[in-house]
This record gives structure tokens, C-alpha cells and sequence, in this order.
């Protein structure tokens, strides 16, 4: 009962756009439609897009989104849009050894579109970069469950 997923991509290094090029192609193999978008210049109104959200972002510095993500956090904060008809996931990627904030990028994002009215499925995917688990297998591992919720969501609300 697959549909459409898109990925919205906040990273520095990479290591985020890298996992969400790995998840879209994994649920694309499962039938679903799935557009990975960098946040850079991106504007709110990508809310208006049919499907579900995935947030797919690194941390930078002091527990911040990462400079592409920048601009659009800030807008979301600064004009709060009601979200109130979006669904969404998140994948947070950080560092443990900055203990007082670790994974912040992803988790920042995740409480605004909360704020905003936004209803997330599932709990949020937390990498650790100190871990010896591999980022894009734990994001794809995770992101077919997700998937998978999305669907059992769909199939109770007789959609």
C-alpha cells in the first residue's frame, strides 16, 4: 500500500545526504515513491507536497541544524505554519561525545514541526557516530519499520 515519502536532507559533511540516498533507493525497491530534497533555500510551502516527511539531519557545532538546514529552521520558527496535516519521521545523526548535545540537529526539527501541529509516526532514529553501527544500515533498517508503520497507519484510517 506504498506511497510517497520525501526525505528532507539537513548535512555538513554528507553523512546525511548518504543515508537518505540509501533509504530512498531500499523503499523505492519496496514501491515506494521517495524524493530526497537537500534544505538548502528550501521554503515551507514544501509542506504542501503530497505525502509523508522523513527529516534526515546531522548535528553541527553546538548541538545546531547544519548550515543548509539553517535558513529553513529558521523559517519554520519565524513564520510557524500550521502543520497540522503532516506526518513526519526523523533520523537524527550526532555524536555521542558531545554528550550535552548529542543528535540536537535532528531533535530540533523534531520539536518544531511538534510545535507546529505536525504529528510524527513512531519514535525518532538516533546514530551515533562513536557507535560501530554503520549510519546508513541502522537508517535503512530503521526506515523500512517506519515505512511500515506509515502503512498500518493508512490501512486503519480505511485510506
Amino acid at each position: 500500500m506504498a506511497g510517497i515519502i520525501n526525505i528532507l536532507v539537513g548535512t555538513m559533511t554528507g553523512t546525511a545526504e548518504i543515508v537518505a540516498e540509501d533509504i530512498q533507493e531500499a523503499l523505492g525497491e519496496e514501491g515506494w515513491t521517495v524524493e530526497l530534497i537537500l534544505m538548502d533555500d528550501l521554503e515551507e510551502r514544501v509542506f504542501e507536497r503530497a505525502g509523508t516527511f522523513l527529516i534526515c539531519s546531522s548535528t553541527y557545532g553546538q548541538g545546531d541544524v547544519p548550515d543548509n538546514a539553517m535558513g529553513f529552521y529558521e523559517k519554520l520558527k519565524t513564520n510557524r505554519p500550521d502543520l497540522s496535516h503532516v506526518r513526519y519521521g526523523v533520523i537524527a545523526l550526532g555524536d555521542s561525545t558531545y554528550h550535552d548535545t548529542f543528535s540536537f540537529g535532528g531533535k530540533r526539527f523534531d520539536e518544531l514541526l511538534t510545535e507546529l501541529g505536525a504529528r510524527r509516526t513512531g519514535e525518532a532514529c538516533v546514530h551515533d557516530a562513536s557507535s560501530d553501527e554503520v549510519a546508513e544500515e541502522i537508517g535503512v533498517e530503521w526506515a523500512k519499520a517506519w515505512a511500515g508503520r506509515l502503512d498500518e497507519e493508512k490501512a486503519g484510517a480505511g485510506d
